[in-house]
């Protein structure tokens, strides 16, 4: 199982209250946007929504995600690189999104 770390907000300041929009690069299983609404929700949020620029369909996906407010791309089930996503550190630097293929 992942293991997700969150960092503290800064010590004066607060969600109390606020409306909060995640915006997230690309959902796979959703275990990282469970602990972020969770953690969102639990600083006292007024409202969260998850925006996210890639939404994987996959069977891998956790049990209970809910869905994605505003999704740009919906994406099959195949590792994608580019645009910051990477493969072992390598890639990312790509000014587009394509599918990694091994060779």
């Amino acid at each position: 199982a992942a293991h997700i770390s969150l960092l503290p907000l800064p010590q004066n300041y607060s969600l109390e209250g606020r409306d909060v929009i995640i915006v997230e690069d690309i959902v796979d299983t959703g275990l990282t946007m469970i602990a972020l609404l969770e953690a969102v929700r639990n600083l006292g949020a007024a409202s969260v929504r998850f925006c996210t620029l890639l939404h994987k369909n996959t069977a891998r996906r956790v049990e209970g995600v809910p869905p994605a407010d505003y999704v740009a791309f919906p994406i099959e089930d195949e590792f994608v690189v580019g645009y910051g996503l990477d493969f072992d550190q390598a890639l990312r630097h790509l000014p587009f999104i394509g599918v990694y293929k091994k060779q």
